[in-house]
Parts: C-alpha cells; structure tokens; sequence
C-alpha cells in the first residue's frame, strides 16, 4: 500500500500531524494520502500520562475545539505542592513555584480519550487510520533511505512457524514516514542509531510514571485540584515525585514518577508508589474509594540537551519519540503536537513542490528551532540534570534558575550519564523493605495488571527479547539482585530454579503493559523491546 505519508503511532503527535496534513490539503487544494498505525486495539488503548493539559498547541489546531466537543471537561481551579517526610509534610505557597509549574488555563484530562476524539477529527478529514497494527520493520530504498514501514506477521507460534491463522505483514510505503511511537519508540531506537542521530547530544534520561485511576468519596473529591508532591517515600538522591489530579465524576488520578537513573537496585519504583499512598497526608484521599484502572509508561526527561537529530533521509521524529517533554512543566502533550504540526507542515511543503521523498526534511528541523518548543525546552533545560545533586540541591537550584533567571541562565547543565550506568552493586546498597499490600489501598502486581487490561496472545515469539541468556544470571542476578525483578511495573520478569535447582530468568511476557522501563534500565543493555502482535498489550480505558 502506498501512500505520502505514513504515521507509525496514534498518540498526540502523531494524530496532529496527520490533521495539520489534512488541513493544508484542504487549504491549498493539493491532495495528500495519509496513514496512520497504530499498535494499540484501538486508539488510546496504549495512552497514559498524568495528565494536565496546557491546550496552546491544540488552540492552534483545532481553534473550535470546544465547539467540537473536546473532551477537555476540568479546568484546574486549585494547586498544591508538599515536600512528603515520613510522617508529616510542609506545603509550598503556590506564588513560590517557578511561572513553568503553574496550572492556570490548563486543563485536567484523560490524554487516552483525547486522542480518541483527536482521531475522529483526522477522519474526518480522510486520514486512514488503522488501530491493532504495529510496525515491526523500518523499509529502505536501494540509496538507504526510509521508504515506510512493514507491518508485523500474524498467526506466528512461540518457535517462529507459521500456523494455519498466518497472515503476513503489509508494507506500507511512504514518501515520508513519521516516527510518533512515544517514548523509547522501538523503530525510532533502531532509526536513532542507524542514522547516529544522538552524535552530538546528551544521553537521553527518562522516568518511570505509573499511574492509578480511583473512584473516591465524594465528599473528599474536589474537582480541578492539582496536587504534586516531592520528597519522601523516595530518598533525597532520586529523583521523583507525585501527582494526584481531581477530574470530574470522584474520579482522582494518582500517579508516582521515579527518575530511572537511580542507584540501588533494591528500588522498586512500584513499590515506591504503593508505598506513597499511605503517607498520613494520602492515605484518607483514598480511604472508602475504589480503584478502576491502572497503567505504567516510561517518559523522557533529558529535555533540549538530549534531543537528537530530528531528521532521517525519508522520514522525522516527533513528539516523545524525539523527547519534546517539557519537565519543569511535567507536560509533553502540547509540545508533541506541536512537534507533529510543525513537521507535517515541512512535509506537505516538499510534497506541493513534488518531492519523490527519500531526502531530509530540514525545513522541519529550521521551523523546530525556531518554534516556541525549542523556546520553553531551552528555558527548562538546566532542570532536570540539577538533580544530579539530590533533592534540596535540584530544588534550590530550581528556584534560581526558573525564578530569576526565567530559564535564561548562559550555561548549561550536562547530565552526567544514561540511566542504565548507574545502579550500584547490591553489596554496596541498603536492602529497602517495603509493606505488604492492603488490597485496599495498596495492591500486588498481579491485581494491578489485571486491571489494566493487558492481554498477548501467549502461542506469538516473545516480544522481550535478550542479545545473551546467560547474562541476566551471570551479571545481573550476581551484581545486582536480577533488578529487573523490581523495575519492571508489571511483574514481567521473575528468578525461578529449574529441574537441577539453577537460578534461570523467566519472562512472563503475556503481563508487559509496554512501558519500555526494560530497555531502558537493563544495566548491560542485554533486554531488547521489540513489537508484540497487533492489538495486544493493554487496554486503558480512560487513563
């Protein structure tokens, strides 16, 4: 199937840009085909982040979108940021945060279902797009450059052999293709490196947010609170934090961030969060309620310095794809779809003047830069790698940087390494003990996936795969623990013994909910994420 552009992923940036393609068709009487895959079952099944909107990129999209029926539903009315200790906690007057982390004209959403209504807009418009499809291989020309993607082979057993529901993939051939998979997209991983797109930049840095969506009391429900909080159950050398967001009908999203450069392998950043709800301050939020969904995806937090290269020959990264996330904002929805209007723009220009495709769209990177994204990430750059100097220094750090300097400070702060470097040996690290869960307000792994609606089909390869199988127990089991017992979110990865009593890994692929914190964190980068069958993995319903 061919067509101009190809769009691998339905998430923000890749919806707006398949809608600004459509919009300029219209414009300028010049017609553009454009698809869209996506790996989810439908679009938001795989959809998760806080979330609170700042709607300027959706203002220049779409400017009558409440007319349209946006589901942009709570406005945030009230704010609140704690420092957590243990016990007890201190609030931070709202005027004292830096003018990046106030909330007023934003709104409290679920991001999932806003890409469902961001794709009935691209249909309308003519957009194709195709839900329960992934894209599984990068196409390339006889010259190397992308020619679109292909899609994965269905009706594959665990051995790799076709049984008698086999259907091969489709390629789908593009002009240009769009890269908008998310954070730590798997094509782009392959892209990035193909390419040396990251010559020249940062290590790329993320973070693991994992989230819950409760049904709360309602008398303790307070529609349009913005909540965050910093500090404790974490200690003052990771980097992390909270958010609770009241959004309409009791419902409260609650959700724990834990940066993936942290030290002891001991941490559980699922744990931490479980943990989290049962601060003095917390816990009564959610006492009586009842929890409906819960979810986990990887996000990037590297910022301006850690950007790669925006253009291939053939083809652009928008959105988290790229690592657009605004940090001292905690938002990267706006900036995403910003990123896929602008590219999509740099795209249909080419296009009108005939382009065969297969060059670089370096008027996409020219508009980028000279775009308010690259504005907002160059004030916020210096943020996230102050942390590097634990809690009270970030924070203070913060303070002079977003405060008095408005982000305009001449230096910049480099991270000091990726985020797979850092655990420390578990001889050199304290064991963290963490409670039991309640079942009530605090919950197990199991339970947890269970309502995040995730399902695979088990008879498919393993999408988790490993470059060596002896290294999780010859190098991760013996210098840290196997810590991808505790970082993974979902209960993937277990230590059994086999017939002659040997530690061996099993990886219970069937629970991944496709958060990527694997391939990211694996100390040796040994785990490779690769696409399961389309339409697997959760299915979020409101997150």
């Amino acid at each position: 199937m061919e067509y101009d552009v190809v769009i691998v992923g339905a998430g923000p940036s890749g919806l707006a840009a398949a809608i600004r393609l459509k919009q300029l068709t219209q414009q300028h009487q010049h017609e553009i085909s454009v698809c869209v895959i996506e790996k989810g079952s439908e679009v938001g099944a795989h959809i998760l982040s806080g979330a609170v909107l700042e709607p300027r990129a959706l203002h220049e999209l779409i400017p009558d979108w409440k007319d349209k029926g946006a589901p942009l539903n709570t406005a945030v009315t009230r704010e609140q940021f704690m420092f957590l200790r243990e016990k007890g906690s201190t609030s931070l007057p709202v005027f004292l945060l830096p003018p990046a982390m106030h909330n007023a004209g934003n709104y409290i959403i679920s991001l999932g279902n806003l890409c469902r209504w961001l794709a009935e807009q691209a249909e309308t418009l003519g957009v194709e797009i195709f839900p329960g499809f992934t894209a599984a291989e990068v196409l390339f020309d006889e010259q190397g450059a992308v020619k679109g993607v292909a899609t994965g082979d269905m009706g594959v057993d665990k051995e790799g052999k076709q049984t008698d529901a086999f259907e091969p993939g489709i390629e789908l051939y593009a002009k240009y293709t769009f890269l908008a998979e998310g954070c730590r997209g798997s094509l782009g991983k392959q892209i990035i490196e193909r390419f040396n797109l990251r010559d020249g930049a940062q290590p790329q840095t993320y973070g693991i947010g994992i989230k819950e969506l409760w049904e709360i009391d309602p008398s303790k429900h307070e529609q349009g609170l913005a909540l965050h909080t910093a500090g404790w159950p974490l200690d003052r050398h990771t980097y992390g934090g909270s958010f609770l967001y009241h959004l309409e009908d009791n419902q409260v999203a609650v959700g724990f961030v834990v940066g993936l450069d942290y030290e002891n392998p001991w941490l559980s950043p699922f744990n931490e969060f479980q943990r989290f709800k049962i601060h003095p301050q917390i816990r009564p939020i959610f006492e009586g309620g009842r929890r409906i969904a819960y979810g986990a995806r990887a996000l990037n937090e590297g910022g301006l310095q850690s950007l790669p290269k925006l253009t291939f020959p053939g083809g652009v990264l928008v959105g988290c794809e790229a690592g657009t996330l605004n940090m001292p904002k905690i938002k990267g929805t706006h900036t995403a779809m910003k990123s896929g209007m602008l590219a999509a723009e740099a795209a249909f220009n080419a296009l009108q003047n005939s382009s065969a495709g297969g060059d670089e769209l370096s008027a996409y990177t020219d508009a980028f830069n000279n775009s308010w994204v690259y504005e907002e990430l160059k004030k916020a750059r210096n943020v996230r790698p102050a942390f590097k100097w634990g809690l009270w220094g970030g924070t203070l750090y913060t303070g002079l940087d977003q405060t008095l300097l408005r982000g305009n400070a001449p230096w910049t702060i480099k991270h000091a390494h990726a985020d797979h470097e850092t655990l420390k040996p578990v001889a050199d690290c304290r064991k963290i003990e963490y409670p039991a869960p309640d079942g009530k307000i605090t919950f197990d792994r199991s339970s947890s996936v269970f309502v995040s609606n995730t399902n695979h089909e088990e008879n498919q390869p393993c999408h988790l795969t490993l470059k060596d199988k002896s290294v999780p127990i010859t190098v991760n089991l013996k210098l840290y623990e196997a810590p991808e017992q505790r970082y993974c979110p979902a209960g993937v990865y277990e230590i059994i013994e086999d017939e002659n009593s040997n530690p061996v890994l099993q990886i219970n692929a069937q629970n991944c909910v496709h958060c990527k914190t694997c391939d990211i964190k694996d100390p040796t980068q040994n785990i490779i994420w690769v696409t399961p069958r389309g339409g697997d993995g959760p299915n979020y319903p409101n997150m």
